[in-house]
């Protein structure tokens, strides 16, 4: 078993001290080591051992006992002397005053509330183009009638009888090793320190109602699949006058039946004839505004990436947009007339046949050179 340290030297003080000299020397000690204000390992030892010598030096009674016989543990050499130590908190709280800055109790706090997430889906012009959608969220709110109190209105609530307000019990348990304390949260106001004697018709006494409130988000323009928007203050309310939490709107992008979305650019295919390729055209194009009216250039080749600039998605985060790339396929009839037929073989007889092998991997070249491949 470990010899415990003089009193008198763990004050830092003669035995011939005063009791303001002994009281000033635990005010300095205790400032210095409370476990909420010092950074030593040992700190929160050395602030008990400190109050459990004042403790006894405070008392005329128990100092004069200490003086006699020393440190005496309880059924040694017939004595049984016993000084049934409180908590060091509770000392403190006598000497210092409650509310002077430091935690001496367990009741509880403000606590910020719960954060919550709301799944909103979208089109694809939504997500492109922003704007403003109105969502319900189910969450709790302050009792209008009570105002969060949980008091029926006209009543209060009153401090708890059983911990006195502090939100927790104290318990002394006595053996022949000494006395000990166990502190737990009180089971009639669970820490509350206060109970509620005639509780709110409109809320039961919990001080929250369950309520469906219409909320507008604003959809910036360019969100894509999968982003957050933040309602800050939005979530769950807080405890104790705590601060509410935030409310997470999650985005769900619909896939477009022409638009393929790539970052902030978009691809589309656009079909066209052989002889539209073969000898160049004016055709229409669909754009996220709109058809727009493009020239496809003779001796167009199937897979060819036309780029027509700023038709894309709106940057997110900042100015401009991207671009609209325009993946031109050429269609190559299955099904030919006579007449049709006829004109082909004799167009064949007039193409040099090796031209069926230039450019086999264009587009595979191309995708690779736009997106970094």
């Amino acid at each position: 078993m470990a010899v415990k340290r003089d009193y008198y030297e763990v004050l830092g003080v003669g035995r011939s001290a005063t009791p303001e000299e002994i009281k000033k020397a635990y005010r300095r000690l205790a400032r210095q080591y409370h476990p909420d204000v010092s950074d030593a390992p040992d700190a929160e030892a050395r602030f008990k051992g400190i109050n459990e010598a004042y403790e006894v030096l405070s008392d005329s009674e128990k100092r004069a006992t200490y003086d006699r016989f020393g440190h005496i543990e309880p059924g040694v050499g017939g004595f049984g002397f016993d000084f049934g130590f409180r908590d060091p908190f509770e000392i403190f709280e006598e000497v210092f005053g409650r509310g002077f800055g430091f935690r001496t109790s367990t009741r509880r706090g403000p606590r910020r509330g719960a954060d919550l997430r709301y799944d909103l889906h979208l089109t694809f012009e939504e997500a492109v183009f922003g704007g403003e959608k109105e969502i319900e969220v189910t969450r709790y709110e302050v009792c209008p009638e009570c105002k969060g109190s949980g008091a029926e209105p006209g009543t209060s609530p009153v401090r708890c009888s059983e911990c006195n307000g502090t939100g927790q019990v104290r318990r002394v348990q006595r053996s022949i090793l000494g006395s000990f304390i166990s502190v737990t949260t009180c089971p009639v106001c669970h820490g509350a320190g206060e109970t509620v004697p005639i509780p709110c018709s409109r809320c039961g006494g919990k001080g929250q109602v369950y309520v469906t409130p219409k909320l507008s988000v604003t959809i910036p323009p360019g969100v894509d699949h999968g982003t957050q928007i933040r309602l800050a203050g939005e979530g769950e309310i807080g405890e104790g006058g705590g601060p509410p939490g935030n409310l997470y709107v999650a985005l769900d992008v619909e896939p477009h039946p022409v638009f393929e979305r790539r970052g902030d650019d978009i691809l589309v295919e656009l079909h066209v004839n052989v002889a539209q390729a073969a000898l160049g055209a004016e055709v229409n194009v669909p754009t996220l505004e709109g058809e727009e009216k493009i020239s496809i250039s003779p001796g167009t080749q199937s897979d060819t990436v036309l780029r027509l600039r700023n038709k894309g998605v709106p940057h997110l985060r900042h100015n401009g947009r991207g671009d609209e790339l325009v993946l031109v396929r050429v269609a190559v009839p299955t099904k030919l007339s006579h007449e049709q037929k006829r004109l082909f073989q004799e167009l064949g007889k007039t193409l040099d046949p090796e031209a069926i092998w230039r450019e086999k991997h264009s587009f595979v070249d191309e995708l690779r050179e736009l997106f970094g491949l």
